[in-house]
């Protein structure tokens, strides 16, 4: 039992022991079923705070020959799996985060630091077989898999810290990939690792648009694939703590949710045990380091970045390529790439089918909301007194000026999008009203109201609902404004919310491609 060779399983306990802990042991199952095979190679990128280091404490817990977590595991979820007892505690398993090995590097020497390391424990481990030339990593386990036959699981915690911390230092980033691809890359990896597990935010990078480790599967937050319930918490395991610790479940999911992978809806399990443990909802989000990131991230100059941001904020998405992204902190060159960036950072979200991205949340709206306003965008002071000055005027009922003031922001800040159709409307609309995101949760798209769905329902935060009614609106392409309202009465969209306020307005908009005017009208929806 050592450091970062057959560690014990002390790290995953306290996790078990913690006030609220998820099983996710499932996860296990898969890791069991590619072991000795092609898919043994697995990068699992997600943001901070979404479990990377439980999950490689928990693979450690299972498979180290380092301790006896039989009982550890006792009733949870891989316990009951027919595999279960084969691989439990059977292999040499290699450990080693290394953030930690960066923050202790003598002259940057991460890569040497960690071989030196790691060998020292495998020649007590194995005092017989290695003789002290030995001092690569690779060579180590090769002429240990030679020796006895043994074979390792490799788990590699905070894998891109070196890509994303040392991004501008080329040659400790060449040594740090030639590294792993001698460690993982060819037919003799493939003799004595097992499985190698791979945790960190970004993919791996990418070199003359190959992957230098093109022989690992990755998933991802843009594809999580099977991985996808043991990202962060699902829908289902946050209900129950929900019940468990008497809050509300819908304001958790307006504040957390939103994540969508492979037909799960993903909670940030780091926010949900905090507001679950502090009964507190607010961002805790800005307690990552990754934060620092966002604020020139979102400034870079490239066209149409400010403007998409802007969008995500009210509530709309955007089309984003993911493909041209290379994986790594000094190749950006469009504003696909910051938004691809973004996404693996987890402030946006990705729709796989759609190819968008959007912002998931109340948590991640805010802490956008923060980032650009540390750099003021002069374009931003402008607009926002635009916007502000629309939502000013629903409230009170001036629907001329309603118009007028869509009219506006679409000349002004959405000059871009084309006017086709009540999708492109929609764009509009969620851009103009992007102030309300101050005093409103992220507007509600085609929420299932009555017999039919609304366009948008603004449902104001609690501690405004006594000043800001909620805003059911209806959008119309070529049709009268009051058809829209009518619409909304018929199919009684307001009677699905009335429980999350006391006042109501109805707003029906239009456009008349002909005319090339907006129209509105507002109405006030009566009290029962």
């Amino acid at each position: 039992m050592g450091r970062f060779v057959n560690p014990d399983n002390s790290a995953f306990q306290k996790a078990v022991n913690s006030e609220i802990y998820v099983d996710k042991t499932g996860l296990l199952s898969y890791t069991n079923r590619v072991l000795d095979t092609k898919q043994a190679f697995i990068c699992n990128s997600r943001p901070r705070r979404f479990g990377k280091s439980t999950t490689a404490d928990m693979l450690v817990a299972y498979y180290s020959k380092g301790c006896d977590s039989g009982k550890l595991f006792s009733g949870l979820a891989v316990s009951g799996m027919e595999d279960y007892h084969d691989y439990l505690n059977q292999y040499d398993v290699i450990h080693f985060d290394v953030q930690w090995f960066m923050e202790d590097r003598a002259n940057g020497e991460t890569v040497n630091l960690i071989q030196n390391s790691v060998v020292e424990e495998l020649k007590k481990t194995y005092p017989d077989i290695l003789t002290a030339d030995v001092t690569g990593l690779p060579d180590a386990m090769s002429i240990i898999n030679e020796k006895t036959g043994n074979r390792f699981v490799v788990i590699i915690d905070e894998w891109d810290v070196l890509i994303r911390e040392e991004a501008k230092n080329q040659e400790i980033q060449d040594e740090y990939i030639t590294f792993l691809r001698r460690m993982f890359k060819g037919s003799e990896p493939t003799k004595y690792i097992a499985l190698a597990f791979l945790t960190g935010i970004l993919p791996i990078k990418k070199l003359k648009t190959q992957s230098a480790l093109n022989n690992f599967d990755e998933f991802t937050m843009l594809g999580a694939g099977q991985m996808a319930s043991y990202i962060g918490f699902t829908e289902a395991e946050v209900k129950v703590l929900a019940g468990r610790y008497r809050q509300n479940y819908d304001k958790v999911k307006k504040w957390y949710d939103g994540y969508r992978m492979n037909g799960y809806q993903i909670y940030n399990p780091q926010a949900v045990v905090s507001v679950m443990l502090r009964g507190e909802f607010k961002s805790y989000w800005s307690e990552t380091a990754s934060y620092e990131a966002v604020v020139p991230l979102i400034n870079m100059d490239f066209d149409g970045l400010r403007s998409a941001v802007i969008e995500m904020l009210s509530g709309d998405s955007v089309a984003v390529d993911v493909t041209t992204f290379q994986n790594d902190m000094t190749s950006f060159s469009c504003r696909d790439d910051v938004l691809t960036y973004l996404i693996h950072l987890g402030y946006l979200a990705y729709d796989q089918t759609d190819r968008r991205a959007f912002v998931p949340n109340e948590e991640i709206r805010q802490e956008l909301s923060k980032a650009v306003r540390r750099k003021k965008w002069s374009e931003m002071l402008t607009f926002s007194k635009n916007s502000e000055e629309l939502l000013e005027a629903t409230l009170d009922l001036d629907a001329p000026a309603v118009a007028e003031g869509i009219e506006k922001i679409h000349m002004k800040y959405a000059s871009a999008i084309q006017y086709h159709n009540e999708n492109s409307l929609s764009s509009v609309l969620t851009i103009g009203y992007l102030s309300t995101m101050q005093y409103y949760f992220k507007p509600v798209r085609e929420l299932p109201t009555g017999r039919g769905f609304a366009d948008f329902v603004y449902i104001p935060k609690p501690e405004y609902r006594a000043d800001y009614p909620a805003l059911v609106v209806e959008l119309k392409w070529n049709q009268k404004a009051q058809t829209a309202l009518q619409q909304i009465k018929e199919k009684q969209y307001p009677e699905s919310i009335l429980e999350y306020t006391g006042d109501l307005l109805l707003v029906g908009i239009s456009y008349d491609k002909k005319t090339k005017k907006h129209e509105c009208v507002i109405e006030e929806y009566p009290k029962k």
